[in-house]
């Protein structure tokens, strides 16, 4: 359906904190064509651990006969900075050295990650875009570049998403972090260093995303068992899974990202007249479950959106009910763009 391209600056890329990387190289999906009009673009963001792929992380919502199907639009989603999934990142080749960055990589911010899409959107000869629609982080980055190019967004679509990351996130993220120093191999100059601390990370990461009520519904033990539970074993799965395609380097670097996102940062404005200030239409769904991204921080994007329409999707996947309710997502956003 569409193959990995990758969009390459031989020039530096001046970082938001100070310096610069040598060179950039952004990864990227396209599915669809863009039309005469260049008015039928779809830009997805990703959040943390996902790539460019998005049919394949968002199969029920990108695809033939999907929601976002690219028989009408033309789809662009972009790896974000500091990933590994081929854009610029830790396990990237420094020029200057001619070996992996590993734990040298600069620190970025959401900023940059958008930046980064911008050089790519011009790239690709693109003028306007119809929707922009991204959950959790890849909210943060669609805020962002709303914020940056006022014009340039029609409709905007944000599940799960904030104008700010909040004090339980970043507490949530240093734990995270922890758990990966702890690693004897952390910041070892490997692709796997810090893989045990990275698995124990994503056991945290787990517990946000989901929620008491999923973990009681699908992992309670109906036996006398007292060790080698079913919740130790889902966790250990779960965190293994993310070690073999993901790596610490990359988690360690794009949580510090996500810590330092807010809106209204060096801008000489509150978040509430920023917000006020983005006049694309605006979709905003929380979900009922969240304990990560409650519903009250969606409810806040909202109430100071000049053009938002708010809905809350009853749903029992906690945070990662935007990667699963896609009948419901569907629907809405259908109707939304409808209307």
């Amino acid at each position: 359906m569409s193959s990995l391209q990758t969009y390459r600056l031989p020039a530096p890329f001046a970082l938001e904190l100070g310096g610069e990387l040598p060179e950039l190289e952004i990864a990227y999906h396209t599915y669809g064509a863009l039309n005469a009009e260049k008015n039928n673009v779809v830009w997805v963001f990703h959040a943390l651990t996902a790539s460019a792929d998005a049919a394949d992380w968002w199969s029920g919502l990108v695809g033939e006969g999907k929601l976002l199907d690219p028989s009408t639009y033309f789809i662009v989603c972009a790896n974000i900075l500091g990933s590994c999934y081929g854009s610029s990142g830790p396990l990237s080749i420094n020029p200057k050295t001619g070996e992996p960055y590993f734990a040298s990589f600069p620190q970025v911010t959401i900023r940059d990650m958008v930046q980064a899409h911008a050089l790519l959107q011009q790239h690709l000869g693109i003028t306007s875009i119809y929707l922009g629609i991204g959950g959790s982080m890849g909210g943060y980055q669609l805020l962002e570049w709303t914020l940056k190019a006022p014009e340039l967004f029609e409709h905007i679509v944000l599940p799960v998403t904030s104008a700010k990351e909040s004090a339980w996130s970043i507490a949530i993220h240093t734990t995270q972090r922890k758990a990966i120093e702890t690693d004897a191999t952390w910041k070892d100059p490997s692709p796997n260093a810090g893989r045990e601390g990275l698995i124990a990370c994503r056991g945290i990461g787990m517990l946000t995303y989901r929620n008491y009520a999923t973990f009681v519904n699908t992992q309670t033990d109906h036996d006398d068992r007292i060790d080698h539970f079913s919740a130790s074993s889902y966790l250990q799965y779960q965190g293994e899974k993310l070690a073999d395609r993901f790596h610490a380097y990359a988690y360690w670097l794009l949580t510090k990202a996500m810590d330092s996102h807010n809106i209204a940062r060096n801008r000489n404005s509150t978040i509430e007249a920023l917000l006020e200030s983005i006049t694309a239409r605006a979709l905003v769904l929380g979900i009922t479950s969240d304990i990560l991204c409650p519903t009250a921080e969606q409810k806040h994007l909202a109430q100071h959106l000049a053009n938002a329409t708010y809905y809350e999707m009853d749903s029992p996947y906690g945070h990662d009910g935007f990667l699963i309710e896609f009948e419901q997502m569907t629907a809405l956003i259908t109707q939304f763009l409808n209307n």
